[in-house]
Parts: structure tokens; C-alpha cells; sequence
């Protein structure tokens, strides 16, 4: 039986959650948002804090000895479909060489109003072997 490990890199803890948790081969990120020391940033800017969302995903990654390329699926929440284009840019920049699974939604508001773009990721923690035997 697998364990279940619960991952918070340091300055990231949030009471009530894990920022991921590692279930055997794979890990689930939480949805991150464009929070850095504590202060939401890039305000009405998708592209910024897109940026800084995938930091924040690769810094929880890190803690469980992955990285990006681990990625097999994103949830993407933006507000408004504008947000989309700006969005879709930088992920597409990070994940060109192998993209995952992927979507993306519309939704009326996230949990701060300052929030355009929150991520939810899964890796796979055999990514890249089976990545270099195709």
C-alpha cells in the first residue's frame, strides 16, 4: 500500500489544505495562484500571473522531487475569456516540448477578486522514463 504524503514547501502552508499530496505514482497540485510572499501579484495582468502561478506549481513540484516535465494534466480557471490568450502563451512556452492533458474554464469569480488565473496540476512521477523509451 502506498503512502500518502502531504507536500507544503516553506512560506506556502495554507491552514485546511495541502498544497499537493503525493499518492503513489502521482501527485496532486492544488489549484495555485498567483500568490508571492503572501501578496497576490501581477494584478489585471493574465500573462504575470500566469507566470507566478507555474513558479508556484514547480516550487511544490520541487518538494516532492519533480519537476514541470512531470506534468500530465492542468485544470486551468481563468475570469473571463480574454484571460485565455495570455494564459495559453506562457503554458504553451513551459510545456512546449511535451504538453499535457489540458483544460480550461470561464468562471465567474475565484476566491480573491485580484485572482484571474488559478492552475490545478497532476504529475506523473515515471513521466520522464517513459518519456525517453518512446
Amino acid at each position: 500500500m502506498s503512502n500518502v504524503e502531504r507536500l507544503n514547501p516553506p512560506g506556502m502552508a495554507f491552514p485546511g489544505m495541502s498544497q499537493a499530496v503525493g499518492c503513489g505514482d502521482f501527485v496532486l497540485v492544488s489549484g495555485q495562484v498567483a500568490l508571492k510572499d503572501k501578496q497576490i501579484i501581477a494584478v489585471g495582468d493574465p500573462a504575470g500571473q500566469t507566470e507566478q502561478v507555474f513558479r508556484n506549481i514547480e516550487a511544490v513540484l520541487a518538494e516532492a522531487g519533480l519537476t514541470l516535465a512531470h506534468v500530465v494534466s492542468l485544470r486551468c480557471y481563468l475570469t473571463s475569456a480574454e484571460a485565455y490568450q495570455a494564459y495559453a502563451v506562457v503554458k504553451n512556452r513551459i510545456f512546449a516540448d511535451n504538453p499535457p492533458a489540458a483544460s480550461a474554464m470561464v468562471v465567474t469569480a475565484l476566491v480573491l477578486p485580484e485572482i484571474m488565473v488559478e492552475v490545478e496540476a497532476v504529475a506523473w512521477r515515471h513521466a520522464l522514463a517513459k518519456a525517453a523509451e518512446v
